[in-house]
């Protein structure tokens, strides 16, 4: 019998960790843009924002993610964009992005 494997919680932050923004140069887990995830055997549901809902890069950056996912075993990803509330970057992130 083959059974799936399931991500642990600690290698996808690994997986966040590994996903940059392309325009600011610091991973999404960093950024704040990973709102939530749910974890189940061969699936895993995120919901995530982006810097700005004009950002050139928010697709490629979902997909890079996926893939990632996908690549570690995991064959049921689904990622969900939401805007509200817009993005803040997080307190210890403020000082070094200047805002």
């Amino acid at each position: 019998m083959v059974t799936k494997k399931q991500l642990t919680e600690q290698e996808l932050i690994g997986i966040f960790k590994d996903c940059k923004d392309p325009e600011i140069g610091i991973d999404v887990h960093t950024l704040g843009l990973i709102r939530k995830y749910q974890l189940k055997p061969n699936y895993v549901y995120i919901e995530m924002t982006l810097t700005s809902p004009l950002c050139p890069y928010g697709g490629m950056m979902v997909d890079e993610i996926k893939t990632k996912i996908e690549k570690a075993g995991i064959t049921n990803v689904k990622i969900e964009l939401t805007f509200d509330p817009p993005w803040e970057p997080p307190e210890g992130l403020r000082d070094s992005l200047g805002v």
